[in-house]
């Protein structure tokens, strides 16, 4: 008697293993296309190129009599540096006159953070005038340039403040950006013509 449960339970057991070997593999799952990015995206991505190191000129439309009130006769290159930072999802743009230390008692520095939010490219700039617009960005149809539209603004000097930004890529090493300043009623153009250092 024990032989044969012994026997039968060999036969099973090689019945089993028949039918798992005769039964067809699973087919493997064709890999899933990833959806199509959205020209949020494609904006994003396309700033996250100037990922670096920028120096360049500065022209303004200032007035002159503004210039002379100010101190700026003379603008001195900018420095501007790129980073993606927060896996991806930031892009953190700083300037600087070209030269100076980073002494924000002293000296202009104004940090820029680029972002995806509700599939808008979005845009918010801590300024020195101590406000922060926010701003959403649309990419040209040539994939070039990524203008920014005023939403609103925070914080004080709220008749003071960035109103609209362009940026565009020329090249790999190459790319201008204009920052338009609303002051009071009247906007200040800057335009940067960068080129890349690192």
């Amino acid at each position: 008697m024990k032989s044969l449960r012994f026997t039968l339970s060999v036969v099973l057991l090689l019945l089993s293993t028949l039918a798992f070997t005769q039964s067809p593999a699973p087919k493997p799952e064709a890999p899933k296309a990833a959806p199509p990015k959205t020209e949020a995206q494609k904006s994003f991505d396309a700033l996250k190129t100037l990922a670096g190191e920028w120096e360049g000129a500065i022209d303004t439309d200032m007035p002159q009599a503004m210039k002379e009130k100010m101190g700026a006769l003379k603008l001195n290159p900018m420095h501007v540096s790129m980073r993606v930072t927060s896996r991806g999802n930031v892009l953190v743009h700083e300037f600087q006159e070209a030269g100076t230390p980073l002494d924000a008692t002293k000296y202009d520095h104004p940090v820029t953070m680029f972002f995806l939010e509700a599939e808008q490219l979005q845009l918010i700039h801590y300024c020195d005038a101590g406000n922060r617009p926010r701003m959403t960005g649309k990419l040209s149809p040539d994939g070039k340039t990524i203008e920014f539209e005023f939403i609103e603004v925070t914080g004080k000097n709220l008749d003071k403040h960035m109103q609209h930004a362009v940026f565009t890529i020329l090249d790999a090493d190459h790319h201008t950006e204009e920052w338009t300043f609303q002051m009071g009623d009247t906007p200040i153009r800057a335009r940067f013509a960068l080129r890349r250092k690192s």
